[in-house]
């Protein structure tokens, strides 16, 4: 039965690879939009700045996450928080070299005034007086550059397909808001994670959500091809790797039955005295 079930669940995915339309278009699913949603759980927006747009992100009806573009309006599309992976990905690029050159401005402004400080002549006639002033605004720009080029990054990705199904760069606070928003997002997931099926249907469900996102205009070809080659690879080795378990179990040979000796009994110590 083993074996029948590992050819079954491999004969399904080599068939997926050729009926990939056929099987994911065949049934339509009821994914709500933030318009039809029945509840709304949790909603946050992330700042964006002069480049990047905000980003709103809403949790409804339990399973499911609204994603909208402030700025782009073809940018709206919902995810079902089952093929999420559960690890959010959260970075902080912060541009050093703008905060070098402001500290070293910074740096000679300040010896600057302590020069000025230190001269008997009257400080608005000292020579040093304009350098100085321009070494206080050229810090000011850097610093100033460098809190507006710091890029705080939000990624979600796919369970089995890795897929990016959200990538946000914002400005800096990005991560402080999101931060604000992650415990209700991880307590979703995992009510979303208990309503997994079983590995074959998982599977059919999973690829059905990578073609519903890339119609939507959420995954671009080339990431829907290459996340979908994932999902078959790793449905395959675990369907594979079951079933040589299940097989290899069937096909070991029994273990010999020992047979038991009678214990042989001993007499106590110092024998046995008979009293005549």
């Amino acid at each position: 039965m083993g074996v029948m079930q590992r050819e079954t669940d491999w004969g399904m995915i080599i068939r997926m690879a050729g009926d990939e339309h056929i099987l994911l278009e065949s049934d339509e699913r009821d994914v709500p939009t933030l318009e039809t949603a029945r509840r709304i759980h949790a909603r946050i927006v992330l700042p964006g700045d002069r480049w990047r747009p905000a980003l709103e992100l809403t949790l409804i009806d339990y399973f499911f996450l609204s994603v909208r573009t402030a700025r782009a309006r073809n940018a709206r599309y919902v995810v079902d928080l089952r093929f999420i992976d559960p690890s959010v990905r959260l970075a902080r690029q912060v541009p050093w070299s703008w905060i070098a050159v402001g500290a070293v401005f910074l740096l000679l402004a300040i010896l600057g005034v302590r020069d000025i400080a230190a001269s008997m002549a009257p400080w608005w006639r000292h020579e040093w007086l304009s350098a100085t002033v321009a070494f206080f605004a050229v810090a000011a720009a850097a610093m100033y550059a460098a809190v507006h080029r710091t890029a705080e990054t939000v990624t979600l990705f796919s369970a089995h397909g890795r897929a990016k199904l959200l990538c946000h760069a914002g400005g800096a606070g990005t991560l402080r808001a999101f931060r604000m928003f992650l415990p209700r997002l991880a307590a979703h997931l995992r009510i979303a994670g208990s309503r997994r099926r079983v590995a074959a249907d998982h599977l059919r469900d999973e690829m059905r959500e990578h073609f519903r996102l890339k119609e939507a205009g959420a995954l671009t070809e080339a990431d829907y091809e290459a996340a979908k080659r994932r999902i078959l690879a790793t449905h395959g080795l675990a369907a594979a790797a079951g079933g040589s378990r299940k097989l290899a179990a069937r096909t070991r040979p029994p273990t010999a039955v020992r047979r038991r000796t009678p214990k042989k009994e001993t007499p106590p110590r110092g024998g046995v005295s008979v009293r005549t």
